[in-house]
């Protein structure tokens, strides 16, 4: 009998997937990520974790496993390659966009890691849009292998995330058939109301909840916001004198500018989570785009969560992350599983 489920996590970010791994129970000795700025980040949130800083394209099976007990423990291999590629908001192709070889490089690691389990999130496009070739590739290469594998296209929402976040989740196993649940145990709708509320108004004075900083906006934006209806209003319902000149005539992109709802879900949050100018990204009620601090709120992190760096990394770092609810949902099968 194993002790339980030790874990490597590739493109580890600011550590999204590490944290709802251990909150669900299994060890997570390390990340590696092509982004360094994330260390402090990553480190000083996940007690035990160990942050290495490298290109996954050139990182080897044998330098993976270092540290990891196999005797003793199941080994997982985790991993979110870079979804921007196979993103249906990334309306341009470029064939010569490195990052889409970033998930055949995983598939690599697993050819010469052998983990007992794998777990893989990304994108819907993945595997139904620009990726799918990659996608069948990884699939080809993890099935010569000789592990069981299921994959779906998830929503975070009901997965207890007050997210409308569509996600492509691929889980492996050398031991057993892996089924995939299409939601968790307790799957009731949270709402953003519920996360965010408690925050304090801001501008008031100097803040002492961690990253509850927002970007600073012109005058003209916000009396843009002024002019927007609280709890869900949009850009469509600003006065002629306020529309800017690139949305006059122009229905698409029908979410910038516009407030969240309270007692409804976020959209789908991404690495500009705390710019107006790039979403439903206003606050409900506050002439303001929401703060890192509850951008991080609606992907699940605890408040003890601290992300470091200007608000410009900070953002990124939240919106890049996979939901912590979710990724412990997505660990705790393992568990169940292994158990």
């Amino acid at each position: 009998m194993k002790k339980g489920i030790m874990a490597v996590d590739l493109f580890c970010g600011a550590g999204g997937l590490t944290r709802g791994l251990l909150d669900a129970g299994i060890i997570v000795k390390k990340g590696y990520d092509f982004d360094e700025k994330v260390k402090d980040t990553y480190e000083k949130n996940n007690e035990g974790t160990k942050f290495f800083h490298r290109n996954i394209s050139k990182l080897s099976g044998k330098e993976v496993l270092e540290g990891i007990d196999r005797e003793n423990y199941y080994f997982l291999l985790a991993g979110c390659a870079p979804c921007q590629p196979f993103s249906l908001i990334n309306n341009k192709i470029d064939k010569k966009d490195k990052r889409k070889n970033l998930v055949l490089a995983f598939a690599r690691l697993i050819e010469e890691t052998k983990p007992d389990f794998v777990l893989m999130e990304n994108v819907p496009g993945l595997k139904n849009g620009k990726g799918k070739e990659i996608f069948r590739e990884f699939e080809s290469r993890v099935d010569k292998k000789g592990y069981f594998y299921d994959s779906k296209i998830l929503d975070a929402r009901n997965f207890e995330v007050p997210q409308r976040r569509k996600r492509l989740v691929f889980s492996a196993s050398l031991h057993f058939p892996v089924k995939i649940p299409e939601k968790s145990e307790n799957s009731r709708k949270i709402t953003v109301r519920e996360k965010i509320a408690k925050y304090r108004r801001i501008p008031v004075g100097k803040n002492i909840i961690p990253n509850h900083d927002v970007r600073k906006l012109s005058e003209l934006n916000i009396e843009r916001l002024r002019n927007i209806p609280k709890n869900g209003g949009s850009r469509k319902d600003l006065p002629e004198n306020l529309i800017l000149k690139c949305h006059k005539n122009y229905k698409g992109h029908g979410d910038v500018y516009g407030r969240m709802k309270w007692d409804d879900a976020a959209p789908t949050l991404t690495c500009k989570c705390t710019s107006i100018s790039n979403g439903r990204f206003g606050h409900p009620s506050q002439n303001r785009g929401i703060s890192v601090r509850e951008a991080a709120a609606l992907q699940t992190f605890d408040d003890d969560y601290i992300f470091y760096g200007p608000i410009t990394q900070t953002t990124k770092m939240v919106g890049n992350a996979v939901p912590v609810k979710f990724a412990e949902s997505q660990g705790r099968i393992f568990l169940q599983d292994a158990a």
